[in-house]
């Protein structure tokens, strides 16, 4: 009915126009109108109803459109109203044109809360869309992305592989870099590990001040004091060389820390050797007509203290030649972290330094084992066989638990190593001695030390 008062009214006025009616003087009643000119002219009518509706025609000669919106709701009477609850007004501002008052809808089963017409929700970055066989391509699963993959969009179709030194986070939707691990002097087994190197070098330096300060006693005179000052210097640097092992690894301290190991170590053993060879060569020297201490003198115990470690030096420099250390980031032991580690480059080279420290210990602990007979007062032997089965124990647990340990235990081990055989041949050789110089000072004679007091076998 609204319409077809609408267009009678257009009629109306278009007929109006034709006729230039005017409220004055009327229409002109001597005009012939033509149907085409009716259209023509209902193209350019413009005016408002009494119900306030605007009526015009677009240059397709299309109405306005107005609609109202209406919702279907149940009254008490459980009876269907048509509720008005917006419109749909062309004529009006395209911003403006539709209104919808979603609070006064009233959905299906009653509820105020308009339904979700999907059948699966979006799929939140850190997953990607995955089709349901057999259903519309809007029912999809959200897969979560695959390990070291992420999705940093909203129904991601696919997950992308984060580059090398990448990893997820959290949430999947990002790549971030993956944590650096390496032993470092702020962590809790760094500082422990530095505790102790550093509280073996204070050790060492105390015994090598006592024995500066009692280098004229019997005790200490006896059992080479030159070679004793030696051995306490090189036990300190087997100390301080651990420090090298810890730290972000460089490509000098790489180069470093296994020299340094290797070196310093051959040094302590050779002067071992050294003191067991003249432990030896001194009780063949008491036997009649020998004078073997002529040919194993300072000047030959020195020599061969620096023949030994040459040999090591050569061999580093040899490794460090041909194929030396040097850092690298392993990425196939941790997935989601980088180990900073100093790769060997050449194994042959790393077994080479450690075999000749190997042999040289060897052979000390078999000079020392061989002068267990001589007499007790008379030598230092059986310490250093103690000393050396330490050493050798240590170290033939070391091998299976390098290659075992993982990432920065790998370094935590080696160094546990190092101080544990660096405290076994100080506490080995020297606490005995330095028992009897601060607590058995009746024993530190020469009576006492040449054995001439007692002669009984070990």
């Amino acid at each position: 009915a609204s319409n077809v008062y609408k267009a009678v009214y257009a009629v109306a006025h278009s007929l109006h126009s034709l006729l230039n009616c005017k409220e004055q003087t009327g229409c002109e009643k001597s005009l012939t109108i033509q149907p085409k000119h009716v259209v023509e002219a209902l193209k350019k009518v413009n005016f408002t109803v009494k119900f306030g509706d605007h009526v015009w025609f677009d240059s397709t000669g299309g109405a306005v459109a107005h609609y109202e919106v209406v919702n279907w709701q149940q009254d008490s009477n459980r009876s269907l109203q048509f509720k008005p609850v917006g419109y749909f007004d062309t004529s009006l501002p395209p911003d403006q044109s539709f209104m919808l008052k979603t609070e006064n809808v009233i959905w299906a089963g009653g509820q105020l809360e308009k339904p979700r017409s999907v059948c699966s929700e979006s799929c939140p970055p850190g997953t990607r869309k995955a089709a349901q066989k057999g259903r519309p391509v809007c029912c999809y699963d959200c897969i979560p992305c695959a390990e070291g993959e992420i999705s940093n969009e909203t129904d991601s179709i696919n997950c992308k592989q984060c580059p090398g030194e990448y990893w997820p986070n959290a949430e999947k939707n990002k790549c971030v870099l993956k944590a650096v691990e390496f032993l470092s002097f702020t962590e809790i087994m760094g500082i422990v590990l530095v505790f102790f190197s550093l509280f073996g070098v204070g050790l060492t330096v105390l015994v090598a001040i006592l024995f500066y300060s009692k280098k004229n006693t019997p005790i200490v005179k006896a059992n080479n004091s030159e070679l004793s000052f030696l051995l306490l210097f090189s036990l300190s640097l087997c100390f301080l060389c651990s420090l090298t092992f810890i730290g972000r690894p460089t490509e000098w301290s790489c180069m470093l820390r296994h020299t340094a190991f290797g070196i310093t170590f051959v040094l302590c053993i050779s002067c071992i050797l050294g003191k067991t060879m003249v432990v030896l060569m001194a009780f063949k020297a008491t036997l009649p007509g020998s004078n073997v201490m002529k040919w194993f003198g300072p000047a030959q115990q020195r020599f061969s203290v620096l023949a030994f470690t040459l040999i090591q030096v050569l061999i580093c420099l040899l490794w460090l030649t041909i194929s030396p250390p040097y850092p690298h980031k392993n990425m196939k032991y941790y997935k989601e972290k980088i180990i900073i580690e100093c790769s060997l480059r050449s194994t042959l080279g790393f077994w080479a330094v450690l075999g000749y420290v190997g042999l040289l210990a060897v052979l000390c602990f078999i000079l020392a084992f061989l002068a267990r007979t001589l007499p007790d007062n008379f030598n230092e032997a059986k310490f250093i066989t103690f000393s050396m089965l330490i050493f050798c124990a240590v170290w033939i647990t070391f091998i299976p638990a390098y290659v075992s340990s993982p990432g920065k235990f790998t370094v935590a081990v080696e160094i546990f190593a190092i101080l544990a055989s660096s405290f076994g041949l100080l506490f080995c050789i020297f606490a005995p001695k330095c028992y009897i110089i601060l607590l058995k000072s009746d024993q530190n004679t020469k009576q006492h030390v040449m054995g001439k007091t007692t002669c009984q076998s070990y």
